[in-house]
């Protein structure tokens, strides 16, 4: 027999007052809001790319007008959240005013990372001969959509401020499948092809005029551990990879001390530990393979069954 409804809630409330990561009673109001930040997302995303998700412009000379108040709104929006990240309850004058102060340079920087977004379009349309527009790439790549995200989240990321770079990029990663977090630094022109899959660690450093393809993750190859075994926190984990590389898919690269040469071309399929120079091509000898026509095949099983 199930317990009362009473007795259930009594027993779940018990575990909020007990030590834990997360039975603080005071969490909801101390946290940001997902929803906030998913639609702040959603802001964000119209104002790098005007008329390309679903807003509607009556009239090209409305967008001065749409611009400053779409600003002027996600500012107001994230103001209360970004206080909220910084752990105080209530938030006081001092978190106000940090969140203020930090909003206000991250609305500035929007017309810099919307020039480099800008080299990230024209890199997918010139390395994907499927490619039919620079429309097409922004309103249908998902590399594009994470890419974007992520270097939005990174200039919060910038300023320490907690939770809401990492809640971005899990609202781009929901969406696309593609996982960049906030802390990577990743220069211009850069091309994730299809994206599926892609995983890229905090502390990877991408140079200009790389591309990716899907499945490949620059990870962490080990953790240190403290003297009561736990994972020690920060730290450069996850690899350098430098200007004009190519990964292609489904290759995993490890180590904060690995760094991929300039020029370099990572074959399907590595799996990488180790430095390797500028201009090298990396790549497993495949087994030898065999192609035969179908009726010769067929013919040589039928004369083994006979023998």
């Amino acid at each position: 027999m199930e317990p009362p409804v009473d007795d259930a809630a009594d027993e779940l409330l018990r575990t909020y007052t007990e030590s834990g990561g997360i039975n603080y009673l005071d969490a909801a109001a101390m946290l940001p809001s997902r929803p906030a930040i998913e639609s702040a997302c959603v802001d964000l995303m119209s104002l790098m790319f005007p008329g390309f998700h679903g807003e509607a412009l009556a009239d090209s000379s409305d967008l001065p007008e749409v611009t400053r108040s779409r600003i002027k709104s996600l500012h107001a929006r994230m103001k209360p959240e970004v206080s909220k990240s910084f752990g105080q309850l209530p938030t006081s004058d001092e978190a106000e005013s940090k969140a203020e102060e930090i909003l206000t340079w991250f609305m500035a920087q929007l017309g810099k990372l919307r020039k480099v977004l800008w080299t990230d379009i024209d890199a997918a349309y010139e390395g994907d001969p499927a490619a039919a527009s620079y429309e097409e790439v922004i309103v249908s790549y998902p590399g594009v959509e994470a890419i974007a995200i992520q270097r939005m989240a990174h200039l919060l990321y910038e300023k320490d401020v907690p939770l809401i770079p990492r809640l971005m990029t899990e609202w781009a990663h929901t969406r696309t499948g593609i996982d960049i977090h906030p802390g990577a630094r990743i220069g211009s022109h850069f091309f994730i092809d299809h994206g599926t899959g892609v995983v890229i660690g905090e502390t990877c450093e991408i140079g200009s005029h790389v591309k990716l393809y899907h499945g490949v993750t620059l990870g962490a190859r080990s953790f240190q551990r403290d003297d009561q075994g736990h994972i020690r926190k920060g730290g450069k984990r996850h690899p350098n990879v430098e200007d004009h590389v190519t990964i292609y898919p489904n290759s995993t690269v490890l180590g904060g001390e690995t760094v991929v040469g300039a020029r370099s071309t990572i074959g399907g399929n590595v799996f990488l530990t180790q430095s390797v120079p500028p201009d090298s091509l990396v790549y497993y000898e495949a087994e030898q393979m065999r192609v035969v026509p179908k009726h010769s095949h067929a013919q040589a099983g039928r004369d083994f069954l006979s023998e």
